[in-house]
């Protein structure tokens, strides 16, 4: 279960060893758009239109607008950050990390709102602060005027001096009698009866659901209807089809109505989705992202079976691979849940390092253009992880080689370039010990 932090608004706020796959398996690339997106997620959730900052205190932000008492609008900033971008201290028997989130919202011609606020996050034990998943939520309401705003907001560790910040551009709209409010994501959602009445809401600030897990639910307001209406409400996925249909009833003669959208896991596919409600001129929308995980962005399931290829789980794989679109959330989340090592957390683990190792192998071991995790070195690394010693011979030279050392396993193996071109492989004679040594770790659980 997520962790809510209790603000004075309201609710705000490695290691696991699967069976392993035979190494040196040959299939086709994945493409780098998803490399980008799982390594990159601070430039994905941008163009979603969300506040998004990544390193060295990574958080995705949104903010959400609903009618306020007169002409006023409410403006409700949410935050999703990590425990581990944070220094937790030990205090007595908890571990305590602090941090001041600074917002700004700037409006052409009129002066700035401008808000500061310092949050406190308390945790029983060390492995809490080790997070990687959306474990704290921050939310602020704010009352401002409808126009245009720059929003920027601003996320600093006390106990690190870590800071990062984000800037995007929002439109807080004027709410008129039959009106009505854009989708507003949420966890949580319980409707008001008067514009002056706080909004009782724990929003989803990433606007992101995990697949086949959870289910994505709306939050919309309705205004001063005359009498009853009825407004459409469509959800179509990245490709436009319309998966979702279904209407929204207001009884009309009230100052403020609301309608909660749910949407079960098995009814959302894979993606960016795109809820629009209304049509014409009157029309608002939100965007939705149902991915693995909020840790790894992967939109596309069979670029995720791809991806898993050193990670084990042959056979379950393939039957996944196999199945029909219908099977395909049942199947991950029974995946999910056998390959995760400690069932006590929200997180697997055992994945969030298979994909952290993935990212390091990326980063660091590109042969002539290919991915850095496609490469032999990758392989190695992601199967048993980083070597004790690395040491090359000959560097930039045509016979330049590289040894890795594994104390513990009493590993040696040797990476040669064998065309002189930079691509460096696996020598025959070191592949054999490779594959024993992974072997043996197989057999070992």
């Amino acid at each position: 279960m997520r962790r809510l932090l209790l603000s004075s608004v309201l609710l705000g706020a490695l290691f696991g060893c699967g069976s392993w796959k035979r190494v040196g398996t040959q299939s086709q690339p994945a493409p780098s758009e998803t490399l980008t997106r799982i390594f990159n997620t601070t430039q994905f959730y941008q163009k979603l239109g969300r506040l998004a900052a990544g390193d060295p205190l990574p958080f995705v932000g949104t903010v959400a607008f609903a009618a306020g008492p007169a002409d006023s609008v409410i403006a409700l900033v949410g935050l999703s950050l990590e425990n581990r971008a944070l220094a937790f201290q030990r205090e007595s028997n908890v571990f305590v990390a602090r941090y001041r989130v600074t917002l700004s919202l700037q409006r052409e011609g009129a002066p700035s709102v401008d808000l500061s606020r310092e949050e406190i996050v308390r945790v029983a034990a060390f492995q809490e602060t080790l997070r990687s998943d959306e474990s704290i939520l921050f939310q602020q309401v704010l009352r401002i005027l409808p126009g245009a705003y720059k929003v920027t907001v601003a996320v600093r560790d006390a106990g690190s001096t870590s800071e990062s910040r984000a800037t995007q551009d929002y439109v807080a709209p004027s709410f008129g009698p039959g009106s009505f409010s854009a989708p507003i994501l949420a966890y949580q959602a319980t409707g008001r009866g008067a514009l002056a009445d706080p909004l009782s809401l724990v929003l989803n600030p990433r606007g992101a659901v995990g697949y086949g897990s959870d289910t994505l639910l709306a939050y919309v307001e309705g205004y001063g209807f005359s009498g009853p209406a009825t407004v459409p409400l469509q959800v179509f996925d990245e490709q436009g089809h319309s998966i979702f249909t279904d209407s929204l009833h207001f009884r009309g003669e009230r100052p403020v109505e609301s309608q909660v959208v749910r949407l079960s896991p098995d009814s959302v596919s894979l993606g960016e989705l795109k809820l629009v409600i209304g049509s014409g001129a009157g029309e608002r929308t939100a965007s939705a992202l149902v991915s693995f995980t909020q840790a790894w962005v992967v939109t596309n399931f069979d670029e995720m079976l791809d991806l898993l290829r050193y990670f084990g789980y042959d056979n379950k794989i393939n039957t996944m691979r196999k199945a029909p679109d219908s099977e395909r959330a049942r199947l991950w989340r029974e995946f999910y849940a056998e390959t995760d090592p400690n069932t006590t957390t929200p997180e697997n683990e055992a994945l969030n390092q298979y994909f952290g190792r993935v990212s390091a192998a990326n980063q660091h071991f590109t042969d002539e253009g290919i991915p850095g995790w496609r490469t032999d070195r990758g392989e190695v690394y992601i199967n048993i992880g980083p070597p004790d010693e690395s040491i090359e011979s000959a560097p930039g030279a045509g016979n330049r080689t590289i040894r890795w050392t594994y104390t513990e396993l009493r590993l040696v193996v040797y990476f040669q370039d064998e065309t002189g071109f930079g691509r460096l492989r696996l020598a025959p004679s070191s592949r054999s010990e490779y594959e024993r040594v992974v072997m043996r770790l197989r057999r070992q659980g």
